[in-house]
Formats: C-alpha cells, structure tokens, sequence
C-alpha cells in the first residue's frame, strides 16, 4: 500500500475508533431501565383449577396489570438498572393478579393469593423472580403478607448478559418454584415445581438521554396559580379496559381480530385512556368530555365502536356516556356503565378516583348485543381531573418501546439460545482495498457502532404441558 494512501487509512480509523470508542465506554456503562413489561403465567395448571369446577373460583388484575396471549399475564413499567459491563441486571414490574377459590358459606374464600410487583434479578449465570406475596395458609386459613419473596429461580440457559444495547429482551426463560416461593404459594405445590415461563422487555436508554415521560405531564404555565375548589378543567383522563374477557373475546381463536385506537385515545396494555378532558368540577361533582375511540372488530360480525366518552358523577356515583357505532345498536350518549365515585376530592389540584368498581347499564347491556346481561360486572374505571395547570395526571402504563402484540406470542423452540435483535446499521460500507490490519480496524469500529443498536436475545421456547 503506497505511504500515502496507508496515512490516510491510519488517519481515518484512528478518528473514526476516537470519536466512537468513547461512546461505546459510556453506552456500557452501568444505566437506568425505564420502560418495558414482563408476561409470566404464574403456573397455567393453577390457573386452570382456579377457575376449573373443583375451587369454582376466578381471578382478578390490580395496577393496571393485562392479559397477554391463551393464559399470561402482563405487568408493565419496568424501572432498574442495567450494567452492560458486567451483565447485572434489575427490573421491578407493576401490577398484580389476585386468585381466589373455594368460596364458604360466610362469603369468604380458602383459597386467596396475590402475586404482584414481580421483579427480575440477574447476577453472572443467575437470576432470580421475586414477588410481593399475599396468601391464605391452606388448611390454618393464616393470611401471610410478604414482601419480594425469591419466589422462581430462572434458567438462563448460558446468556451472556453483558453488551451496551438499547433494551434487554428475555423471552420464555424457564422458572423453578423456590422454597421460599413454596412456603408464600401456600403450600399449592412443591420446592422445584416448574412455573410458566418468564418473558421481558425492558428499555435501557442511553446514559445521556433523556426519557420520555410515560403519562401525559403538562409544563407548568403558571407556578403562581392557586388551586380552586371548582370550575373550569385544567385537563382529565378517564382509564378503562371496557372488559377483560371482551378484549380476550376480540384477540382469541373465535373472533381473530383486534381493536383500534383513533382521535387521541391511547393503549396502556390493560386499558384506555380517553384524554383532554373538558368540562366542570365542583364538590365532588364532575361532568366532563373526552377525546378517542376504541373500535373493536372481528370475525361472526363483531364491529363496535366506543366514542366520544363523557364522565358524570353526582353524589358518589359516576356513569360513563358513549356514542355507540355497532351492527346492532346505534346510539348517542348511551349510559353504559356506572361505577363508585365517592373518593372524587380536590387534592394538590387534582381529583381522582382508581380503579372504581363498575357495571354495566341496560342500555350497555343492548351496545353489547346481548352479550352481557345488564349489572355485568365490567372493568373498573379510573379518572383524574386537573384542577389548575400545575397538576398532573398519573401516568399510564409503560410497555417499553417494543411492540406489544395482543394474540399469543409465537413460540418456536424448546431451548433458549443467545441471539441479538439489530436495527438499521446505517454505517457506512467498508472501502474494499483496505489492508488486512486495516480492515479489522475498521471492522472494530463497524462493531462498536452496531452494538450500540443490539439488544440482548433468547430464542421463544415452548412452554411444557402440564
């Protein structure tokens, strides 16, 4: 290679490694995770006889926690850190479920778990699921609360976690019931029973990026405005699912279809917000318009459309108002639900209530078709109202940056194995008459800049029949 020209190559590696290497240093180093949602069935045999004709019973979702595929649930909000260095990894989830069954005569039921708050753990070769437990003793009936049980540990199947990538992403990692996990699961079953599987997705933005914020926080207009006890809304949300079992309905095997989101209403997993709330407060009474639709269509018919939402509530009691668009009803400001408001007070300048029971209304009962009688139980409903221009709205679930598919994730091998997801590059390509030396130089640097787009893998592997 003529002088010149091996120069000009060394000149060009060495600035190209000097500005990138940094980056890379300072992208591996250890960082915030924030976003991101973990799915985990707890155990799909459990469930089956939770709702099976021997405990008779069911469960429920706290926390915005959401149903994800045939039998998992889906906790959301991920927040940790990340040390690409070393491949440590921590990650709390929101959200819970709570299982009941074996209903006695005075109402109450034998069987009472709540599982929430999962966190994952990882350490070297290791990692661990723990879990805020509360059961019922089986057989004492001995109510036991705790807090971040090592309840499963999890097989990671030779990973390296160590990189500098934007989001690390686990799919179907085996889990074992602990001994500390089997002692809080109430005895159900055994140390080294084996759990579903556990899948995550976490964000791990750059140490020098900003994130986004997750909710719909407005910049302060006025520091100087002083909260009022009535009038004219600052803003407002109103979250709801619709129903669980409805939106199970839409994305299952029978109806194959899905739903829509238009006119600003947003997906937070488990529901949907309808924002930019307008109208009125005052003493615990409210009347306001939101914006969005939900429109869920489908096989056998299935087309509905939920807009133009209006939040009422007048002495503790609140109905939510729609416009309904389907093949059987066609209506204006239908009543469809009601639930209880009694907690709407002015604090800090917002008003709100959270996860409100609700049922639906007769007129709800004919939107539906007939699918549900009148006084069905439905989603609960969640609202907030700002009062001034300093309050905020609570924030929605965060699912991470990742799609969120609603049907059941693909699953195609029974082993996890390492692999990297990879974006666009946009490196430029390589010049060919580069020396050997120079070429790995340059190839070094192509490295670093496409680590900076990789994210750590498992392969999805098949959960085992129980």
């Amino acid at each position: 290679m003529p002088a010149r020209l091996r120069a000009l190559v060394t000149v060009l590696c060495t600035a190209v490694l000097g500005a990138l290497l940094p980056v890379a240093a300072a992208h591996a180093a250890s960082r915030a995770v924030q976003g991101g949602r973990l799915d985990w069935g707890v155990r799909s045999s459990f469930q089956s006889y939770v709702t099976g004709p021997i405990a008779k019973g069911s469960y429920s979702l706290t926390g915005g926690a959401a149903t994800v595929g045939a039998s998992g649930f889906r906790f959301h909000s991920a927040t940790g850190g990340y040390d690409g260095d070393t491949g440590a990894f921590r990650a709390s989830f929101s959200g819970g479920v709570h299982f009941v069954g074996h209903r006695t005569d005075t109402g109450t039921y034998q069987l009472d778990l709540t599982l929430s708050r999962p966190t994952v753990s990882i350490s070297g070769s290791t990692g661990t699921l723990y879990v805020d437990v509360t059961s019922k003793a089986k057989g004492t009936g001995t109510v036991t609360t705790s807090t971040q049980v090592p309840f499963a540990s999890l097989s990671l199947g030779g990973i390296d976690m160590k990189g500098g990538g934007t989001a690390v992403v686990l799919d179907n990692l085996p889990a074992t019931l602990t001994a500390q996990g089997a002692k809080s699961f109430a005895g159900y079953y055994p140390a080294g029973t084996a759990l579903d599987p556990v899948s995550l997705e976490a964000d791990v933005p750059a140490a020098t990026a900003t994130p986004e914020p997750s909710g719909t926080p407005r910049t302060s207009k006025s520091p100087e405005k002083k909260e009022t006890s009535g009038g004219e809304l600052a803003d407002g949300a109103v979250d709801w699912g619709v129903r669980r079992t409805f939106r199970e309905y839409v994305t299952g095997d029978m109806a194959k279809g899905r739903w829509t989101l238009s006119s600003g209403a947003e997906d937070g997993g488990a529901l949907f917000r309808f924002p930019g709330g307008e109208g009125t407060y005052k003493d615990g009474a409210l009347d306001a318009s939101l914006k969005g639709a939900v429109r869920f269509a489908g096989a056998h018919g299935l087309d509905l459309k939920l807009s133009a939402v209006r939040a009422a509530v007048a002495d503790g009691r609140g109905s939510l108002y729609v416009d309904v668009a389907g093949p059987d009803f066609t209506g204006k400001k239908v009543p469809l639900v009601t639930f209880t408001a009694k907690g709407l007070k002015a604090a800090d300048g917002l008003a709100k209530v959270t996860e409100a029971p609700a049922r639906l209304t007769a007129a709800g009962a004919k939107a539906f078709g007939g699918m549900y009688r009148a006084g069905t139980e439905m989603d609960p409903v969640s609202l907030a109202v700002a009062l001034n221009d300093d309050a905020e709205l609570p924030a929605l679930p965060d699912l991470g940056s990742t799609p969120a598919p609603s049907a059941t994730p693909k699953q195609t091998s029974t082993q996890p194995v390492a692999g990297t997801f990879d974006g666009s590059d946009g490196f430029p390509t390589l010049p060919v008459a580069l020396s050997d030396g120079s070429l790995l130089l340059a190839a070094a640097a192509y490295a670093v800049v496409r680590g900076r787009r990789t994210r750590l893998a498992v392969e999805p592997a098949t959960s085992e029949e129980d």
